[in-house]
C-alpha cells in the first residue's frame, strides 16, 4: 500500500477547506501576500490553490480566462498582468487595494 506523503495530505486538507467558503479564501488570499510580500510566488500559489478548490475551468470561466492561460498564469514561472489579477479577484468578489504601511513595517 503507498503512503501519501506529509504534504499531500496537507494540501488535499488545505483545498478542502478552502472549498468550504469563501470567507477562508479570503483569509487565506490575504495572509500570502500581507506575511510573503517579499515573494510574490506564495501569493500566485494561494491564488492556484483557490483556482484548484473552485475548480479550474469554472474558475477560469467565471475570470473571463481560458483554462490554458490560467494553468500558464499561475504556473511556478506564471507572470500575470494586472489585468489578469483584477479579472481573477473580481470573479471571486475581491479587489486589490493599497495601504499605507505602518511604521514599524517599512523596509528601509
Amino acid at each position: 500500500m503507498t503512503k501519501k506523503s506529509k504534504s499531500v495530505d496537507y494540501r488535499d486538507a488545505l483545498i478542502e477547506r478552502l472549498k468550504t467558503s469563501e470567507e477562508e479564501q479570503y483569509y487565506y488570499l490575504k495572509a500570502a501576500l500581507e506575511d510573503n510580500w517579499d515573494e510574490p510566488q506564495a501569493f500566485l500559489l494561494a491564488l492556484k490553490n483557490i483556482a484548484d478548490a473552485r475548480g479550474f475551468s469554472t474558475f477560469a470561466e467565471d475570470a473571463g480566462l481560458s483554462r490554458e492561460s490560467l494553468y500558464r498564469t499561475l504556473s511556478e514561472n506564471g507572470n500575470p498582468k494586472l489585468d489578469t489579477l483584477f479579472k481573477m479577484l473580481h470573479s471571486m468578489g475581491m479587489k486589490l487595494t493599497v495601504e499605507p504601511l505602518e511604521k514599524e513595517q517599512k523596509v528601509s
